[in-house]
């Protein structure tokens, strides 16, 4: 029996504090793994137990939520961007959709090995792997190779693309790693605790607190529960890009404001010397 489907929402909402939000409730939030599966780090996280399904505590959730959102917000709007993991199908439409809205590096696939701690080498390959899509699409390749040569190339563009299609964004190091599941994703996590890049991660009671910068507790695995995790995200991105434009027109008004002042100061010095060669003609 799946351990998202055990326990009525109705019931499960009985077990929880008032401040707990019902959205979360409705969208399967609490719903943990079974008990002998719970990492014992994230018995912190757990409320109770039903039908040998541990509930998490959704007020942690919250508030773990709260701090993942405004850390996410200041990133971006300091002119950062995070790069998204999710490679179970219940996130991939939910990461493509989010991830491409704000012209953002994502993983759906696989994660390749040195994605993060590699990243020179990777760089080579997705321009080889965005050359290649191009020289293929454009014809360039055709007198330039036989028929069954560009049927190997454009073997080789699927694999690539499997690896490397939402990367193409990805010309430097991320400033963020946001991750669905970071026991499934533990490579990706570990690569960027190496390169001291935070993560913000939706994470079930089997996963490691550890090497979390930002863990939101809840259901890794469910569509709606990864839906509700990212709505809060994309509304940080959103809140922090409209500060970020918010603050570059500010800046820019203040440069306007100094190059006008500096023509006024200019344009009194030229009629002050206008006004000395007329006296002393």
């Amino acid at each position: 029996m799946s351990e998202t489907n055990t326990i009525p929402v109705d019931s499960a909402a009985n077990v929880y504090p008032e401040a707990a939000s019902r959205e979360m409730i409705e969208a399967g939030v609490f719903y943990g793994r079974q008990k002998s599966k719970t990492n014992p780090k994230m018995r912190q996280y757990v409320l109770t137990q039903r039908a040998g399904i541990e509930i998490i505590n959704l007020a942690q959730t919250a508030e773990a939520m709260e701090k993942a959102i405004a850390f996410l917000k200041e990133k971006v709007r300091n002119g950062g961007f995070a790069l998204f993991v999710g490679t179970e199908p219940s996130a991939e439409a939910g990461i493509k959709e989010l991830s491409k809205k704000y012209n953002m590096p994502y993983v759906t696939d696989r994660w390749a090995g040195g994605t993060i701690t590699n990243f020179k080498v990777l760089s080579k390959r997705i321009e080889y792997f965005k050359k290649l899509r191009s020289d293929l699409s454009s014809g360039a390749l055709i007198n330039k190779y036989t028929k069954k040569e560009r049927l190997d190339l454009e073997k080789d563009l699927e694999r690539l693309l499997e690896l490397f299609g939402g990367l193409e964004l990805l010309t430097k190091e991320p400033d963020v790693l946001v991750v669905i599941d970071p026991k499934l994703h533990d490579t990706a996590v570990r690569e960027a605790q190496r390169a001291k890049i935070p993560v913000i991660a939706l994470a079930n009671v089997d996963s490691n607190p550890d090497v979390i910068d930002y863990l939101v507790p809840g259901n890794d695995r469910a569509v709606k529960s990864i839906n509700w995790f990212l709505g809060k995200i994309d509304g940080a991105l959103k809140d922090g890009l409209a500060l970020r434009a918010k603050a570059a027109l500010e800046a820019a008004r203040i440069e306007a404001e100094k190059a006008s002042e500096k023509n006024a100061a200019k344009d009194g010095k030229e009629g002050i010397k206008h006004v000395k060669k007329a006296d002393e003609n």
